[in-house]
């Protein structure tokens, strides 16, 4: 629906002036084009078009305004019409002539005539008769902006438009080249006459730039690009696709590359690590590392395969770290990386470098990471060159987080996810098993089986799982989902669901679905998770008729293109992100697979009945192997249309549902031409009926249709999802248009026209209005039940990534400026990149359609068209773009047959109308076809006008005349063994052809050649025909003797129409010349020039055509030439040619050339060099310069190609071709004068060149590490103050010390020199950024949205950068910046030296001679095969009469032409001196994945193999070694370095090799001999190599140069030409003596030659190259790389000195001596078995990394209690070191079977670990710390002081450096992972370490452990250390009093109290007793007292009796205790307290 306004003409305007119309509609505006010098009435006619999506409202406005137009200021307003749409809404049609009002709303006189057109949605308007709808279909290429777009080519004047013709303007045509209908050129000898109103360009931005109409000169013609082809001029038929072959399926060559460097951190204690490297089937294994957690490996992998890209891309590369693995056992898996090769492939450069890959593993999912693994991994594929970052002295970047191995944009932390895919059903599915048993079956049980028994498989990041298997069933049911465990974002991008059949003997494909899981989520701020269905996909693959063996299997594998549709299965996916930290999560990441609910059958949409109708108006080109049978042609969608083998239908009848019901019986449709259905509806009818073809040519057929067209209809049912197709067509319209703009703007770049921008600003405008109406027209159907998840996210992030791209497209339309142009394309390459990719609908819904030849009911050649082309539509944005227009298809062979030259040819080409879309639209679906025909139904459709015809009789006929003008083509292919071709030309056109003349031997032939098409009939209407010609396919053939002719490309074009009522005048007639891009396949195959016209013939018969006037060539027979006004302009050009010489001829059939001759030709004319007499001797030519004159083109574009031929005269006058090349370009040899006023010219005035050096580059952090024999490590600064260095090199103030030029090497320079280049690359990426974030600031104004994650990894990468240059506090300190001296240094090329200096064809150019067949591979078979030698010499292409002050120059030598001043080229002797330094990555040569590399080589006849010295097992090697070689040039001039792999038994094998071609460097303006060092020096590392000083150097080139100079002034300068040099002006001698010189300055001359005017250009530095190594066996993929350069000193010339000295650094032996004293807080492992106490029996191990098998232990310090151990023990660890590599350098036998050491390199890294002995199972280890002794933390003074936080890096700890400190003693933490997998610490150890080297080791020796010499004392250990079965007792009592002294301690003075109160309460009652019975015993003399003494005791006054008598008492006393008071004490109470106290 849309509204159309018709501008006719604007009257009673005042004055004259230019006029231009504005018209708005709903705010959207377009301008008219500028009418210029109109009088009183402007004659518009210009039609305007609004595609609107709602219905238009009755008081809506239109409004139109013209102006006066001005190119100076702003336009001026005339006045203004504004109209109501009311009449318009309700009569669809109205027209209107009514006056304008003016600003203040006053009526002018001014008057407007005007006719406005509706057709509304549901057709309520009224539909448009024929004549409407047919006359405006012209109008759909109407565009936004028009002005812009049109402002390219001056359109029609309407004074050429015949009377009453419409123009309606279609902007859409602009520049494209081939296809042109009417694209009219004034031409330039027509003046334009003042008074007529031309019409005018206009752009608002650029109007001062406008130029007038006057048309573009008759020559410019837009070279051939893909547009030219493609570009669609009409609105009926659709674009024809040029390129036949599919490429997909086919193998190509791939290398996968990966290094594996280290791991850190691995899980798990004291391992012994291995790393498998699985890429696909194939597995590698590195070596394995003992007693590690952070082995080092550095070790080479490399896996060739040869697959097509699909089955590459989707191999997964997977890394896992196993646990000691060895011959018996496999290990245990530590962690495992996966990610597919796609992922690698799609990185910048194909690469990963240097990143960290995170290791999880996949059997326990909650556990968090295993570990990193730091590798590189590449994957090239031919011709991909890799840029790999320079491998010396690498510093480890321990920044691991920074550094992970994932794309940009993918987070660090990933998490693990299920990802669920459900599969529900499938339909449609073909026959998979012989229906022989089937029969049997049939007959005697009387079951009827479907024949396949279909499972899901589904493959998914190297895992795979499978559904139930359905036994016989074509409608399968399974409702399952398999389940994936993987970590997401995944690293694999594709998921594959395949569909197979169950089978005894083997299952196969069915058909094969890849879901793209980028598709199917967003990962942006406002993204979401893969999600999709549930929705059908259709799977296509081979035919499906049923064979055993089917050759089409890979098609349903989902290689290749599918060519019928298999089946379609209905899926969803959906993913959830896991919580590990559940504790019901299964942990394990096997594949599951369970039951799913099922979906109802609605939820994938509606059923609904589609019509699909197709009319086949044409039918030839059919190849003559079907020319002999019937040909009829089947159209299917889906199964519907399949007659042959859709399916044999179930005989279970299923119920017939009611109407509107899903779908009906069966996905297919068996009806056959003349069955109804029950309704009386129509039936389908969906192949052409069978008819006999007829012959065309010698090659092709044409079915004969004539006026009746053969018409197929075909109803099916399917769910309605056209939302998703409307909206992929929406995005793919804008996505065509912008397409067609860039090719446009790239072709007016190309052929130099004028105003590019404006074009560009078009497109980006034209961009930004069709993404805003994207967001109108999408989101309509919002409410649609069956819309999935997928559908409504993809829905929002297309509208935001639409809306940001509107907006950024209008942003960027702003920057356009003429410079900018070429940037702001490459901006819209992304939008187009990124609206394909949007515009790719994840969720099938239609199947595609598919048009099949059949013959004798054998399915011949087929074309699929996608089915959303053809929907139709009301709105016409999301109408398909070939839907109810002439579609030229090109039917090709199916799967592999297409491959190669069966591929090219065409099997048949058709015209084909088509129409797709919902039953109840169909009334429309005739309105595209070309009118003028009857429709002829079948029997039951006759009286039904919406019954669709059976066939059409065209009614209409018109009779034209073809004429092909055929003028030359170029570049062809070679055809022949010759190299050349025998081309002519075959021209299609309907069912005729012709053939141009074939010219003999050429690949650039000019036919020059008009060719007659008479008595053309084509149907339809005349003014059709004219917008609308049927397309012409020109093939071009090469003729051979023998057999059929070669096919050798083809392309299309569409002729010029004229009417029998146009005049034949310009600006359209007479056509011009273009270029037609020709094709072979998918590839080019050059450029056809010609022209075409398709003439009416009107009712007075051929008088009228305009005369075939020009001779018919009387020599060539009655052939006509391309007539004049046609034919290019000619001019008379000079071409000079320089013959050098020939060199590396092969033979020519087995014979040696030994006389050659070039010819060379261009246009007819051409020249012969002299012969060289005798080729071996001397293959240069003596008369180097001839010349011809020629008559060329004035156009440079149309300039034809020159040929190079050179031919071997033999005996008798014979000829033999050696070999031809077609210069098919003249541009870059066209002489064209200097611009003398350039500033570069003015040769007056002094210019002084200030020799201030560069700013110097800082280093980030990188030291120079100096020769092994030296101790200071310097950093390098590009400074230039050299001169005060020295002076103050005295004084004490300063205390920076130079290097002493003893210490420094030519390595030192090297390394200096890499981090220069590092530097420098790293500035340029920075740099680079700056400048993307800056574009993209400017593009995203306000549009933060989209840019998020790249942000976001930007500040990642800032932030890091900060990080790195920042150095810690301790690196300041450690490395104080005066320690900064400078070292020369040289560039390092990292490429070869060619592609900096161009190849080194400044005036001596190479050519490539060829030979032999172009190759049928259409990967583009290298050329290098067909080489067959190499001419060299020069051109010059100019006007004749030649400017005259170049002849007038001083010394101007005529015989030399324009080649003045070229030396001669008599041969030379040259000493060519090589230096190798070293190779990298070099392609594994044995079976143990290394190579044992020596270099090779060659020149002319030398040929140096330096076996002897191979390197072992190395795929790095450092060689540093020179060559010298003497060669004589010319006949020697093509050097050869190659490296070889050395084998014990056997040849050695090439591993690659590189060429040199010496002779352009030795002759080369840019003086590649000998490079140009940064400094001159007579002595020392930096000693100038040339034997030529900077002096006489830059005399020399001043004398050749004709430069005035050199002038040395005073001292310190020096003038060339008008430009002055200053420098230092004394050099020092070894002695230190100052001397004056001059050297300095020249030198600096020579450093800034290029600024010399005139003559100046880049003097080659001092270089090394660094070239790729290729293997002819694997063409165009790298085998490694090669450090070297090349110098060259003639030999009539002084003798250089001797070579450099480069050979590698020899590693310097160190010992290092470690003492470890103490540890402290180890943690306790054992307990013990009596009293369950905890101890540990200490013991340390140290080894340096690298030598685990050296390693150490100290004693054991047994049972530690407390954590602590004394040991005074010595290690001694001797080792050579590479201190510029910072790496160990270790040789040894890799196994007993090995014949030599291998040489590992390893970082210098010391390892202390804890253990605890056990005597009867294995050691516990305990803990450990790794130190890399050259950067370590230092150690902490004492253990309190010593944290864990020292070894993790958390706090600032100040980093030393063994190789500075030399000693260092401190307390170090000792680590262990806990079972969460974090670290704690386990102990600490106090060590001191020592560094010497080997000298001072040998003076001053030490024993190790604790022997002699400087023996340690013993530990004083505690008494507990003794082994406790020796000494039980004394152990028992130490671990009684060790355990228990506190509780024993507290216990003594317990007992001790406890003791005192017992005896306390013991003695009391003695002591009451005695004082009581004490005072008793104080009685009266002679009374009876308490003691009665025995008789014969002892008178009391004795001392003994008394102390008896007291003793008795006592016990008395005691033994009366209880009876105290009774009758035994005495009664009386008269004794006194007193007198018993007395008698006691």
């Amino acid at each position: 629906m849309a509204l159309l306004v018709h501008l006719k003409t604007v009257s009673e305007l005042r004055g004259r002036g230019d006029r231009i119309a504005k018209v708005t509609f709903r705010g959207q505006s377009f301008y008219s084009r500028v009418l210029e010098n109109c009088e009183d009435v402007a004659d518009f006619d210009e039609t305007f078009r609004w595609p609107v999506a709602s219905s238009i409202d009755s008081n809506e406005i239109l409004e139109i305004q013209i102006f006066n137009y001005s190119k100076v200021f702003s336009n001026r307003l005339i006045g203004t019409f504004r109209m109501v749409l009311q009449k318009v809404v309700e009569e669809n049609h109205v027209e209107v002539t009514d006056t304008l009002i003016d600003d203040n709303n006053a009526i002018i006189k001014t008057s407007l005539c005007v006719e406005v057109r509706y057709q509304a949605t549901d057709g309520t308007v009224g539909s448009w008769d024929d004549g409407d709808f047919l006359g405006d279909e012209s109008l759909q290429e109407e565009e936004k902006d028009s002005q812009e777009t049109d402002g390219l080519l001056p359109s029609s004047r309407p004074s050429s438009r015949p009377p009453g013709e419409k123009s309606f303007r279609r902007a859409g045509r602009s520049v494209f080249s081939a296809m042109k209908l009417g694209k009219n050129r004034p031409h330039k000898e027509e003046p334009q006459r003042q008074d007529e109103p031309a019409v005018l360009e206009m752009d608002d931005l650029d109007r001062l730039a406008i130029r007038l109409g006057d048309g573009l000169d008759p020559d410019t013609v837009s070279l051939a690009s893909v547009t030219a082809l493609t570009t669609n001029v009409s609105n009926k038929r659709s674009k024809p696709d040029i390129k036949m072959e599919p490429s997909a399926g086919r193998p190509m060559d791939y290398q996968v590359s990966i290094t594996v460097i280290e791991a850190r951190q691995l899980v798990g204690l004291n391992m012994d690590p291995v790393v498998c490297v699985e890429v696909g089937d194939d597995k590698k294994y590195t070596s394995m590392k003992e007693s590690t957690n952070c082995p080092y490996y550095n070790e080479y992998f490399v896996f060739d395969f040869h697959v097509s890209p699909d089955v590459m891309f989707d191999k997964i590369i997977k890394i896992s770290v196993i646990h000691s693995k060895n011959l018996l056992r496999s290990g245990t898996l530590v962690g495992s990386f996966k990610m597919d090769v796609g992922t690698v492939y799609a990185q910048p450069e194909h690469q990963f470098h240097h990143k960290w890959a995170i290791l999880s593993d996949p059997d326990d999912i909650s556990a968090g990471l295993k570990g990193y693994v730091k590798c590189d991994v590449a994957v090239v594929g031919k011709g991909d060159n890799i840029k790999t970052p320079h491998k010396a002295n690498e510093t480890d970047e321990d920044d691991i987080e920074g550094n992970l191995l994932l794309p940009e944009g993918v987070p660090p932390e990933r998490q693990w996810a299920r990802f669920y895919v459900k599969i529900y059903r499938a339909e449609g599915l073909p026959r998979m098993n012989t229906s022989l048993m089937a029969n049997v079956k049939k007959a005697f049980i009387g079951e009827n089986k479907d024949l396949v028994d279909p499972y899901v498989q589904v493959f998914f990041a190297g895992q795979k799982g499978k559904t139930s298997v359905q036994k016989s069933s074509y409608e399968p049911l399974w409702n399952e989902q398999v389940v994936f465990t993987d970590l997401f974002p995944p690293l694999c991008k594709r998921m594959k669901v395949q569909i197979r059949d169950s089978d005894k003997v083997n299952d196969v494909a069915i058909g094969t679905h890849f879901i793209d899981l980028r598709k199917i989520s967003n990962d942006g701020d406002k993204g979401f998770l893969p999600t999709l269905g549930p929705a059908w996909v259709n799977m296509y693959g081979s035919t499906r008729n049923y064979t055993l063996l089917d050759e089409h299997q890979d098609l349903n594998e989902g290689l290749g293109e599918g060519v019928s549709f298999r089946a379609r299965l209905m899926v969803g996916l959906a993913v959830e992100i896991l919580d590990t930290s559940n504790p019901e999560l299964t942990s394990s990441t096997e594949v599951q697979v369970e039951q799913t609910t099922p979906v109802s059958e609605s939820c994938t949409g509606k059923m609904e009945e589609f019509f699909l109708f197709g009319a086949f108006l044409e039918a030839s080109m059919i190849d003559r192997k079907n020319g002999d049978k019937p040909v009829t042609f089947e159209v299917t969608i889906g199964n519907y249309g399949n007659e042959v083998d859709g399916l044999s239908r179930p005989q279970r009848p299923r119920p017939r549902k009611e109407p509107g019901d899903e779908e009906e019986v069966d996905l297919i449709q068996n009806s056959s031409d003349d069955e109804t259905d029950e309704g009386g509806d129509l039936a389908s009818v969906s192949s052409t009926p069978p008819m006999r073809p007829q012959i065309t040519d010698r090659n092709y057929f044409h079915l004969p249709y004539l006026e009746r067209k053969p018409c197929i209809y075909i109803k099916s049912w399917w769910p309605d999802q056209r939302r998703r197709l409307y909206n992929a067509n929406i995005m793919d319209h804008i996505a065509d248009k912008l397409e067609e703009g860039m090719n446009d703007v790239q072709e007016m770049i190309k052929t130099e026209k004028s105003y590019p921008e404006r074009r560009l600003r078009g497109v980006l405008e034209e961009l930004s209005c069709g993404c805003h109406r994207f967001l109108s027209l999408a989101d309509k159907d919002q409410c649609h039940s069956s819309r999935t998840r997928l559908d409504r996210e993809r829905l929002k992030s297309c509208m935001r990534e639409l809306e940001s791209m509107g907006q950024q497209a209008k942003t960027l339309r702003a920057q356009v400026k003429r410079h900018t142009v070429r940037d702001k394309l490459r901006l819209c390459q992304n939008f187009l990149q990124k609206l394909r990719f949007l515009a790719d609908e994840p969720q099938h819904s239609i199947p595609d359609v598919f048009i099949w030849m059949m013959s004798n009911n054998k399915r011949i050649a087929y074309a699929r068209v996608p089915s959303k082309d053809l929907l139709f539509s009301i709105v016409e944005e999301e109408l398909g773009k070939d839907c109810a227009k002439v579609k030229t298809l090109f039917l090709k062979l199916p799967g592999k047959r297409s491959f190669g030259s069966a591929g090219w040819t065409v099997q048949a080409k058709l015209e084909l109308y088509l129409w797709l879309g919902l039953s109840k639209q169909r009334k429309d679906f005739l309105c595209g076809l070309p009118c003028g025909f009857e429709e002829v139904k079948a029997a039951q459709g006759l009286g039904l006008h919406s019954f669709p015809p059976i066939s059409l009789i065209y009614t209409k006929k018109q009779a034209f005349q073809l004429r092909a003008h055929m003028y030359q083509a170029r570049s062809l292919f070679a055809a022949d063994s010759s190299g050349l071709s025998d081309p002519f030309a075959r021209v299609f056109f309907i069912n005729q052809s012709q053939c141009t003349e074939v010219l003999n031997e050429t690949l650039c032939p000019t036919w020059d050649q008009m060719l007659v098409f008479d008595n053309l009939e084509l149907y339809g209407e005349a003014h059709e025909l004219r917008d609308d010609p049927p397309i012409i396919v020109i093939e071009i053939y090469d003729q051979d003797t023998m057999g059929k002719a070669d096919f050798m490309g083809r392309t299309f074009a569409k002729p010029l129409v004229k009417m029998a009522d146009e005049a034949y005048c310009p600006p359209r007639f007479p056509p011009q010349l273009e270029y037609y891009q020709i094709y072979r396949g998918n590839a080019t195959a050059g450029d056809l020039l010609a022209a075409f016209e398709l003439l009416q013939i009107g009712p007075a018969g051929k008088a009228d055509l305009p005369p075939i006037n020009g001779p018919v060539d009387v020599d060539r027979g009655p052939i006509m030439p391309v007539p004049v006004g046609i034919r290019p302009v000619l001019s008379k050009y000079r071409i000079e040619v320089l013959f050098w010489g020939l060199r590396d001829l092969k033979r020519v059939n087995l014979a040696q050339v030994d006389r050659p001759r070039v010819d060379i030709e261009c246009a007819g004319k051409g020249v012969q060099s002299s012969l060289i007499h005798n080729y071996k001797k001397n293959p240069n030519f003596n008369t180097l310069v001839k010349w011809f004159e020629v008559d060329l083109p004035e156009n440079e574009l149309l300039h034809p190609p020159l040929n190079i031929r050179v031919v071997d005269c033999r005996a008798f006058g014979r000829y033999t071709l050696v070999g031809s090349h077609a210069v098919s370009s003249l541009r870059r040899f066209i002489y064209r004068p200097p611009d003398r006023s350039a500033p570069s010219w003015s040769t007056t005035g002094e210019v002084v060149v200030n020799m201030e050096p560069e700013v110097p580059v800082r280093k980030l952090e990188t030291m120079v590490k100096l020769d092994a024999t030296s101790d200071a490590v310097v950093k390098v600064d590009v400074a230039e103050e050299e001169k005060e260095k020295r002076k103050k090199k005295g004084s004490s103030a300063e205390p920076e010390e130079e290097p002493d030029d003893s210490m420094l090497d030519w390595w030192s320079k090297y390394f200096a020199s890499i981090d220069t280049m590092k530097e420098q690359l790293r500035q340029q990426e920075a740099s680079g950024i700056d400048l993307e974030e800056k574009e993209d600031m400017d593009n995203a104004d306000g549009l933060r949205g989209p840019m998020k994650g790249k942000e976001k990894a930007k500040a990642a990468k800032e932030e890091k950068k900060k990080r790195i240059q920042g150095p810690g506090p301790g690196q300041a300190s450690e490395a104080p910046e005066k320690k900064k001296p400078k070292i020369d240094e040289l560039k390092v090329y990292p490429k070869e030296l060619e592609s900096e200096f161009d190849n080194f064809e400044d005036w001596l150019h190479t050519f490539n001679l060829l030979r032999g067949k172009t190759g049928d591979d259409e990967d583009g078979s290298t050329e290098e095969e067909r080489i067959v030698g190499r001419f060299k010499g020069s051109l010059c292409v100019y006007k004749v009469p030649l400017p005259e002050d170049v002849s007038r120059e001083a010394g101007y030598d005529p015989s030399y032409g324009m080649f003045q001043g070229i030396p001669s080229n008599d041969p030379i002797n040259v000493l060519v001196r090589i230096y190798v330094v070293r190779a990298t990555d070099l392609h594994p040569a044995d079976i143990n994945g290394k190579a044992d590399p020596y270099i090779a080589i060659r020149l002319g006849k030398t040929d140096i193999r330096d076996k002897e010295n191979y390197i072992s097992k190395q795929l790095n090697p450092v060689f540093g070694k020179s060559f010298d070689v003497e060669a004589s040039f010319p006949m020697e001039s093509m050097l050869t370095v190659a490296v070889y792999d050395w084998d014990l038994v056997g040849t050695d094998d090439l591993i690659g090799e590189t060429k040199i071609d010496l002779e352009n460097r030795f002759y080369s303006k840019h003086r590649a001999t000998c490079g140009i060092a940064q400094t001159y020096s007579t002595h020392g590392y930096n000693i100038w190599r040339d034997p030529m000083k900077p002096s006489q150097i830059l005399t020399r080139l001043c004398k050749e140069g004709k430069v005035d100079g050199p002038h040395f002034g005073p001292p310190g300068r020096v003038k060339v030409s008008n430009r002055v040099f200053t420098g230092p002006s004394e050099i020092e001698d070894e002695n230190g003596q100052r001397k004056p010189t001059e050297e300095h300055v020249a030198l600096s001359a020579l450093r800034h030659w290029e600024d010399i005017p005139r003559v100046g250009c880049r003097l080659v530095p001092e270089h090394v190259e660094t070239r790729p190594l290729l293997n002819p066996d694997k063409p165009g993929i790298e085998q490694g790389r090669l450090e070297l350069w090349v110098d060259m000193f003639p030999m009539d010339m002084p003798a250089p000195g001797t070579p450099l000295d480069i050979s590698p650094r020899k590693p310097k032996k160190y010992e290092l001596r470690v003492i470890v004293w103490n540890t402290d807080e180890v943690v306790l492992e054992d307990d013990d078995f009596f009293t369950g106490e905890k101890s540990s029996d200490i013991f340390v191990r140290g080894w340096l990394k690298g030598q685990q098998e050296d390693k150490q232990d100290t004693d054991v310090h047994y049972h530690s209690l407390t954590g602590e151990g004394n040991f005074n023990w010595r290690y001694l660890f001797p080792f050579d070191y590479l201190a510029a590599e910072e790496k160990i350098v270790i040789s040894k036998k890799e196994s007993m079977f090995s014949w030599d050491e291998t040489e590992y390199k390893i970082p210098a890294r010391l390892t202390l670990q804890i253990w605890d002995a056990d005597h009867f199972s294995a050691d516990d280890f305990l803990g450990a710390i790794e130190l890399d002794l050259n950067r370590f933390p230092r150690g902490a003074k004492t253990a309190k002081q010593c944290t864990m936080e020292m070894a993790t890096g958390e706090v600032d700890v100040p980093l030393v450096s063994i190789f500075k400190q030399k000693r260092v003693k401190g307390w170090w933490p000792l680590l262990a992972r806990n079972e969460n997998d974090e670290f704690e610490l386990t102990g600490k150890v106090e060590a001191e370490l020592h560094l010497l080297t080997a000298e001072e080791a040998e003076k001053n020796p030490v024993g190790l452990a604790r022997n002699e010499p400087d023996p340690l004392e013993k530990p004083n250990r505690p008494n507990t250390s003794f082994i406790w079965f020796l000494n039980p007792l004394k152990s028992a009592c130490y671990f009684l009093w060790h355990t228990y002294r506190w509780l024993l301690l507290k216990l003594l003075p317990l007992a001790l109290l406890l003791l005192r109160l017992a005896l306390f309460l013991y003695s009391v009652p003695g002591y009451l007793a005695k004082k009581i019975l004490g005072a008793r015993a104080r009685h009266p003399p002679g009374s009876a007292g308490p003691t009665r003494p025995s008789s014969g005791s002892s008178t009391p006054s004795s001392p003994s009796s008394t102390s008896s008598a007291h003793g008795t008492s006592g016990s008395s006393s005691r033994s009366c205790w209880r009876c105290w008071g009774c009758s035994c004490w005495p009664s009386s109470s008269t004794a006194s307290p007193a007198t018993w106290s007395r008698s006691s």
